[in-house]
């Protein structure tokens, strides 16, 4: 009895220790921050319906002179050392921008692209960023382009096409053996700082983490010169889902062992305590 006793008094501090200082720690340490936003409410949306065939039009005019989109087989204008040498940056491939980017974003990253990529403390007159403003184009024209984007060009894309496409251009993927599509070199002197390898990043930031912080950078790391880049909800959970493939194979089996292994202790726990009361009374 004695024994209980002491064990529920060890229980309850552990508990007021658990549920009482560590969520105020935890507070402290890091601050509620809003959730992911997927519809971009900052960026106002469009009012009008694209023009697939006009979009085209557009797109062949004024974004293959940097891009490419290899399932057109448009290929880059320039190799990944002459664009980088350029614009700081490898300009990405469009073959999939339509369907991993959220409408509105792209929307609003064709008028504005510092505002909706929330950089507007690393670029400006200064220090332009590398892709212009189409403010030039009317409402219509943009959302023709976006509507082309969305529906001619490609439909779907794996995990890894995602995050190749929407990450790849500054980060390694090392354990997959991808290697950023920009020279560490360039991408330092355009960003200030060096872009981490992420193959492990999953498991030292985890999923809640990762989902908020790709959503919107700044929210999570003030003053951090990674963009906001505007992927759809589904979109980005691939990119996750993609990085728990590569960084964290063994999570499901991990996850299933620490339940045996729990199970086992609280069995292993009865039976030395049945074998302590029976030893005692036949002590007493």
């Amino acid at each position: 009895m004695r024994e209980i006793k002491i064990l529920a008094i060890v229980l309850f501090f552990t508990a007021v220790t658990y549920w009482g200082v560590e969520p105020y720690a935890h507070s402290q340490m890091h601050p509620h921050v809003a959730p992911a936003d997927f519809s971009f409410k900052d960026i106002e949306p469009l009012h009008v319906n694209g023009n697939i065939e006009n979009g085209q039009v557009l797109v062949e005019a004024n974004c293959i002179a940097c891009h490419s989109i290899k399932t057109l087989g448009l290929e880059a204008p320039m190799s990944v050392e002459d664009a980088a040498s350029a614009y700081g940056v490898v300009p990405p491939d469009l073959s999939h921008a339509g369907v991993i980017y959220d409408k509105n974003y792209l929307a609003g990253f064709l008028k504005d692209p510092v505002g909706a990529t929330k950089l507007s403390h690393k670029f400006g007159d200064a220090k332009p960023y590398a892709m212009p403003s189409y403010s030039f184009l009317s409402e219509q024209e943009i959302a023709d382009i976006v509507a082309y984007l969305k529906n001619s060009v490609a439909t779907k894309a794996s995990d890894k096409t995602v995050f190749e496409e929407a990450c790849g251009r500054c980060h390694s993927m090392k354990y997959d053996g991808l290697k950023a599509q920009t020279p560490a070199s360039s991408l330092k002197s355009y960003l200030g700082a060096e872009a981490p390898d992420v193959s492990m990043m999953i498991r030292s930031k985890k999923a809640e983490y990762l989902s908020t912080f790709i959503n919107e950078p700044l929210k999570m790391v003030e003053g951090i010169a990674m963009p906001r880049v505007g992927l759809t909800e589904a979109s980005q959970d691939q990119v996750i889902n993609y990085m728990e493939s590569v960084g964290d194979r063994k999570k499901a089996e991990r996850e299933s062992l620490g339940l045996k292994l729990i199970g086992f202790m609280a069995i292993f726990t009865l039976i030395a305590y049945l074998w302590k009361v029976q030893i005692w009374k036949e002590v007493e």
